[in-house]
């Protein structure tokens, strides 16, 4: 799904250590930067996963896709852009990295969340109570 507008963007720079020999970053950093994002993403809307957890509530990774289309080098200056869907008992959590030298899209990323309450897989309610907002339409 092409994403013409983002939920959040978290601006970034390529650090020479996560590059490889060819001096393109490697591919295991990509889930790192998305990672990152996901948490500055969240930290901006004042969610803390510690006081979720100590209310027996844990967001936990199911599944991660990604499309690597145009590495990323050292020094560059890049942007992951979120947006995200439900999908039944998930939060599907879409994140597009562009280097923004070009604002030429590198890596596509789709990340499948669950909830689980007091260690049980929850329907995701939660969800909706925290992202209702955020929630983009499926084309």
């Amino acid at each position: 799904m092409f994403m013409e507008k983002y939920s959040f963007e978290f601006e970034m720079k390529v650090r020479d250590y996560e590059c490889d020999i060819q001096g393109v970053v490697n591919n295991a950093n990509y889930q790192h930067y998305m990672e990152h994002a996901r948490h500055e993403f969240l930290e901006s809307l004042g969610v803390s996963f510690s006081e979720l957890h100590s209310r027996g509530i844990d967001f936990m990774v199911s599944k991660i896709t990604i499309e690597y289309k145009r590495p990323l080098h050292g020094s560059d200056r890049f942007v992951v852009r979120i947006n995200m869907v439900r999908r039944g008992a998930k939060l599907v959590i879409m994140q597009d990295i562009y280097n923004l030298a070009d604002e030429r899209l590198s890596t596509k990323g789709e990340v499948d969340i669950i909830c689980l309450k007091d260690g049980r897989l929850t329907r995701g309610e939660i969800f909706d109570e925290m992202f209702n907002d955020y929630f983009q339409t499926e084309e």
